[in-house]
Order: structure tokens, then C-alpha cells, then sequence
């Protein structure tokens, strides 16, 4: 019960200092969707429940979602690799993470996330000097995003089952020769397990994050339209983000197990178009299911965006984006993929296409 009362403290004075910050960050005039490829999710697990993971993450992903997970890795090093393709292959989506428990109380992982869409072509000087066209003026470019994560998690020691985690985060955003940014920013996350009980919260840029953008103006000389005022070097501000999360394991006849999971996303940027809106806060739950047989295979599901959107007769409805995955874990190697739509469906048609993700993991004792 010491425990228990410890841990509620915790969690309690977390929430309130989440919610002092709220009045401050309740503004008309908020940045939006900075550095949002870090909200697509990695990890065919997460994917395939709907992104419900920061009371689960237990592997080198735990680095992504939530740091203080780490500690609970179950191989001394771990290792995960994924791919995916967005919008019909256009946006490539890569993430590899790396993490190693130091000792029985602590430990560190690194992550790398990439996002971007290669091969663009530039054909502002398509038309030569003579009036023809000629392809071999033709230039390509990407445009990409770059996060590198620096995780450390520790046990807390007179609270069994707790512990905490941070991130060091480094951003670099880059559109071709125009421009780029770099950014810097901290996470921080807990988690709390006791029996079959697992809570957590994690806090992104929980510092604001603060990206330095640098534009490149000679490289915007020829454009097609002269009219255009020309962008400046500005500062792009990414603002605190929460997930609450929550999860509990039971044990079901004949070896199986469900693992039911719920996230609630509260994020502080103006109003978003969520089950709870408004301009100081918004409240995005997300709920996700594991089944599990001899903890060798898995199937998964989860829904989540839940958004209102409006039809060709005027009539508004909520929809939410589903998510199936299926996962093979054998011998320290885990194969696991997800069907997910990333897009919600507009003006009632269904146009939105599905993603396949695939991840690779593996774990050395």
C-alpha cells in the first residue's frame, strides 16, 4: 500500500504541474503541427494498436514513446528496425533504434527517425534561353526530416515498479538547397507498473522545442512565380505534448493473454479537432487491444484520430482510424506488422489508402 499511495502522489503532482501549464499555453495565435512527423508512430506493434504504447513500450522503441521503458527491455541489448511507405509510396518513413540496459536499474538506447520524400524534380529552368525545352535541366531534390533521440531510464529505487526516463532530442529538417532547420528538445516519461497493472506519462518537449530555420534565398532565383515574396529565416516553435496512458494484462485459459490499452494524447497548441476541444487544451483518446498465445504470436487492433468531419449533405459524423497488426516473436527475433490508414475519410468518400507497416526487432541476452 506504501508503494501504491507513493506512486499515486507521483502521478498526481505530474497531473497537476501538466495542467499549471495549460492557462499560459491557452493562446489565439498558437504554433501548430511543428515537427509533427514525430507523431506518425514507429514500431509495428504501436502501429497495429493504434498508437496506444507508452504504458507498454518495453524495447528499443520504448526510446520513441516513452524512455522510462527502457528499463524494463527483457534482453540486455535490443534492436529495431522499420520501414514504411506513405500516400501510395511518395513518403518514405524509416526509424532504427538501439538500447542497452547498463545494469538491473538503468538503461540507454539511441534512436533515429527519418521521414521524406526523395527525387523531387525542379524544372523552374525546364525552358532553356532558346524558347525549347530540355530535360537535362532538369534538378532533383529532397525534402526530409531528421530526429536523433538520446534515451537514459532509471528504477526508482524505494518505489518498486517505478521508473523514469528522458530524452535529448535533436532535429534537422531539410527542403533540398531552400532551407533547413535544426532543433533541440527534451522528453521526459514514467512508468509505473505493480501486478498486472501498468501506468504511465510521458511529456514531449516539454521545454518547447525550438526549430532554427536558415533560408537560402539565392536558391530561390527563376521561380515561376516572381510575384512571391521570398520566405525569411525564422524560428518554428514546437509546444509540450502529454500522453496519459494505462494498460492491464490478463491471463486467459489455454496460455493466451489480453493486454487492453488506453492513451489519452493531450496536446497544448490551440484548438485541434478532437473528441475534447478547446484553445487551452485537447483531449485525443486512443484505445488498443494485444491478444497473445504462448508469448509467441500476437494480434492486435486499435482505433484512434478520432475526428468530426463533414459530408457532401452538410451532416457532420466522427470517425476514427482503425488499425490491425499481427506479430511473430521466436528466439529473441520479433517480426511484427501493421495495416493502418493515416488519413481520415473526407467529405464521405473513401479515398484514404492503407499503409502496411513492418518492423524488425531483436533482443540479446
Amino acid at each position: 500500500m506504501l508503494h501504491i499511495s507513493r506512486s499515486a502522489a507521483l502521478f498526481t503532482g505530474l497531473g497537476l504541474s501538466v495542467l499549471a501549464t495549460l492557462p499560459a499555453l491557452a493562446q489565439d495565435k498558437t504554433p501548430k503541427y511543428s515537427n509533427e512527423f514525430l507523431n506518425i508512430g514507429v514500431g509495428g506493434r504501436a502501429l497495429g494498436m493504434g498508437k496506444v504504447q507508452v504504458s507498454l513500450a518495453d524495447d528499443a522503441t520504448a526510446g520513441y514513446w516513452n524512455p522510462a521503458g527502457l528499463v524494463n527491455q527483457k534482453t540486455k541489448y535490443d534492436g529495431v528496425l522499420m520501414h514504411s511507405e506513405l500516400f501510395s509510396g511518395i513518403v518514405k518513413n524509416d526509424y532504427a533504434g538501439f538500447s542497452m540496459k547498463l545494469d538491473d536499474k538503468s538503461a540507454v538506447g539511441v534512436s533515429l527517425v527519418r521521414l521524406g520524400v526523395d527525387d523531387i524534380a525542379d524544372t523552374r529552368n525546364l525552358v532553356n534561353e532558346y524558347g525549347y525545352i530540355d530535360y537535362n535541366n532538369i534538378r532533383y531534390f529532397s525534402v526530409a526530416d531528421y530526429a536523433l533521440l538520446l534515451s537514459y531510464a532509471r528504477q526508482i529505487g524505494n518505489v518498486e515498479g517505478l521508473q523514469v526516463g528522458a530524452n535529448a532530442k535533436l532535429i534537422y529538417r531539410n527542403i533540398g538547397s531552400f532551407a533547413n532547420a535544426i532543433g533541440f528538445g527534451v522528453d521526459a516519461g514514467v512508468q509505473y507498473r505493480r501486478n498486472d497493472w501498468r501506468l504511465a506519462l510521458m511529456a514531449r518537449d516539454i521545454t518547447t522545442t525550438y526549430n532554427a530555420w536558415t533560408i537560402h534565398p539565392e536558391e530561390f532565383k527563376g521561380s515561376a512565380n516572381a510575384l512571391d515574396p521570398l520566405p525569411k529565416s525564422s524560428t518554428e516553435i514546437t509546444l509540450p505534448l502529454f500522453v496519459l496512458g494505462a494498460s492491464r494484462l490478463f491471463k486467459l485459459p489455454g496460455e493466451f493473454t489480453a493486454l487492453p490499452a488506453l492513451d489519452v494524447e493531450i496536446s497544448t497548441d490551440g484548438q485541434r479537432n478532437t473528441l475534447v476541444s478547446s484553445k487551452a487544451v485537447n483531449l485525443d483518446p486512443r484505445a488498443g487491444l494485444e491478444l497473445g498465445y504462448k508469448q509467441l504470436v500476437y494480434l492486435r487492433g486499435g482505433v484512434g484520430n478520432l475526428q468530426q468531419v463533414q459530408s457532401f449533405t452538410g451532416k457532420e459524423e466522427w470517425k476514427v482510424q482503425p488499425s490491425l497488426g499481427v506479430g511473430l516473436a521466436l528466439s529473441g527475433l520479433r517480426l511484427d506488422m501493421a495495416l493502418t490508414r493515416l488519413a481520415v475519410e473526407k467529405l464521405g468518400q473513401r479515398s484514404q489508402p492503407t499503409s502496411i507497416i513492418v518492423s524488425l526487432g531483436y533482443g540479446i541476452k
